[in-house]
């Protein structure tokens, strides 16, 4: 069974930084490609990142790209997001999830505000 836990969020000023974590297991997670994902509040959710099983293709939605950064390390089973430069439209739950099976851990917020 999938088990994903999100960790990392937090309130940080516009052009700030923060690192999330997702813990991986009860899968192989050295052989699966990951993606984050978030959801704002009242929209939808929505996809932000990807990064394939070895780490070394990595893929964003164009409003992070340049200020985002996917990475992994399979010893520890575990998937980052480096997010830099914040904005508060960056404000959103967010999400990891491997390709195939949806979001399904309890995210964790990141608040941008000043």
């Amino acid at each position: 069974e999938v088990h994903l836990v999100e960790s990392g969020g937090g309130l940080v000023q516009p052009g700030g930084s923060l690192r999330l974590s997702c813990a991986a297991s009860g899968f192989p997670f050295s052989r699966t490609s990951m993606k984050w994902f978030r959801q704002a509040p009242g929209k939808g959710l929505e996809w932000v990142s990807t990064i394939n099983e070895d780490g070394d293709a990595t893929y964003y939605r164009l409003s992070v790209k340049g200020r985002f950064t996917i990475s992994r390390d399979n010893a520890k089973n575990t998937l980052y997001l480096q997010m830099n430069s914040l904005k508060t439209e960056d404000t959103a739950v967010y999400f990891c999830a491997t390709v195939s099976t949806p979001p399904a851990g309890q995210g964790t917020q990141v608040t941008v505000s000043s």
